[in-house]
């Protein structure tokens, strides 16, 4: 090891795997996670017998997340859903697949005639502006029945915000540099497809998604403090030699002396956190906005009694759709499992939240129904009061956060939301951070 110590606050998924990387660049870690379990948002459990996912759904399989699998001998647990299964959007009374490819363009009636139009015409649209919200921008590049009926639905539904509200510079910087490595966003689309560059298969794990932070935090186990929540992190005083120890991280067991700090917190922690190191950045960080979410967990049987093929990943409800959910998950038909997510609130309907869980499952099962004609029974109903980074127009602040030398955010309102983005930053950081 190199005798220093990094200290991470946050057992989530990119605290583990930067603990993990940072082991493999022979980097000492201090983690400390408040909760007694690892995994942050990634949360799963039996209810009922049935595994449910409280946070994320799935994940895809990228070369990163392979690699994980195999160091740490999680590859028997794996659970992969049939390759390019499609992700659907629920309009006009119907559920259509996303036509990401030119053949299912092409074929597809979810679009009108005039709008396939307006979509072949992009390339001819002005470029993207960051002053623009992303509903202007699809629209404005793509027609406003492909931006109702198909992005904003599969966009929007990603965070549970209104595009309408996710100003272009915060929400999809990096879409705007594709388009500008290409020159349009329709032939990064095309390029993506036709180039055979085929998207990872999602997968699972036969206990859910929480056995790879777990598995994270038992391989670390000696580095790993859990249940061990940091109440401050404040510069060490009176220390005179070169290179040693500038922080502290205090608990209630006592202090722990770290050269670099990096915290995967929420903001509004953060901001507790950083209140000795950073108080100018302390309002900012409280401004960001989250997104609250209900997610019903519902039992159904899409072969026997539903309407619809049950060969997809689940779908997102089209914007002129009268339904209060936003989409679902269909983790029964993806891993062998008998329960499908339906998810409600977010930015568009956040008083869904006010209901009571029989409400809100009685709504949920609704209008599944409505959707695959398939009649649902609920298993189990979860909340979240602070969900998903919104993405919004409180995201300005974030260009008033200025961290001390030695203290990182990593984190998924800092950076890109989603598993494979989480590991892919804890990854480059661990480098930085062995290097520094």
């Amino acid at each position: 090891m190199t005798g220093k110590t990094v200290g991470i606050v946050g057992g989530g998924i990119t605290g583990l795997a930067l603990a993990h990387y940072l082991d493999r660049h022979d980097v000492d870690v201090a983690l400390f996670e408040a909760t007694p379990d690892p995994g942050g948002v990634i949360r799963s459990g039996r209810v009922d017998g049935s595994v449910v996912e409280w946070g994320p759904q799935r994940v895809r399989r990228t070369d990163r997340i392979d690699g994980l699998i195999g160091d740490l001998d999680l590859e028997s647990e794996v659970r992969t859903a049939a390759p390019d299964l499609p992700v659907c959007v629920y309009a006009d009374g119907d559920l259509h697949p996303a036509p990401f490819s030119p053949s299912a363009f092409a074929s597809t009636d979810l679009l009108s005639a005039e709008a396939k139009r307006e979509v072949l015409a992009e390339p001819f649209t002005e470029p993207a502006s960051p002053d623009e919200t992303a509903a202007e921008l699809f629209a404005r590049k793509f027609g406003a029945e492909t931006y109702r009926k198909l992005l904003g639905p599969l966009f929007g539904g990603i965070y549970g915000s209104d595009p309408a509200e996710m100003p272009v510079g915060h929400a999809l910087s990096g879409l705007v540099a594709l388009e500008r490595r290409d020159g349009s966003l329709l032939k990064t689309a095309i390029g993506r497809t036709a180039g055979g560059r085929d998207a990872p298969p999602a997968i699972s794990f036969d206990d859910g998604l929480q056995r790879l932070p777990e598995a994270l935090a038992d391989a670390h186990a000696d580095a790993v403090r859990l249940g061990t929540p940091v109440t401050a992190v404040r510069e060490r005083v009176g220390v005179d030699e070169p290179g040693g120890p500038t922080y502290e991280l205090e608990t209630a067991e006592g202090s722990t002396a770290v050269e670099q700090v990096v915290l995967t917190t929420r903001a509004d922690l953060t901001a507790d956190l950083l209140a000795d190191l950073a108080s100018a950045s302390v309002g900012s960080l409280r401004e960001l906005t989250y997104n609250p979410f209900a997610t019903a967990y519902l039992r159904a049987d899409l072969e026997g009694e539903g309407e619809v093929d049950p060969a997809a990943l689940g779908y997102q409800v089209g914007f002129d759709a009268d339904l209060r959910t936003l989409g679902a998950s269909w983790n029964a038909s993806m891993f062998d499992r008998d329960v499908y997510s339906v998810f409600l609130g977010g930015m568009h309907d956040p008083e869904v939240l006010d209901e009571s869980d029989d409400r809100i499952g009685e709504i949920a099962a609704a209008e599944f129904e409505t959707v695959t004609g398939a009649p649902a029974e609920v298993v189990d109903v979860h909340r979240l009061e602070r969900g998903f980074p919104a993405y919004d127009d409180s995201w300005a602040a974030l260009d008033r956060v200025d961290t001390p030398t030695g203290v990182r955010l990593a984190t998924n309102y800092t950076a890109r939301m989603g598993v494979p983005s989480r590991i892919r930053e804890a990854a480059s950081l661990a480098e930085e951070l062995a290097d520094s």
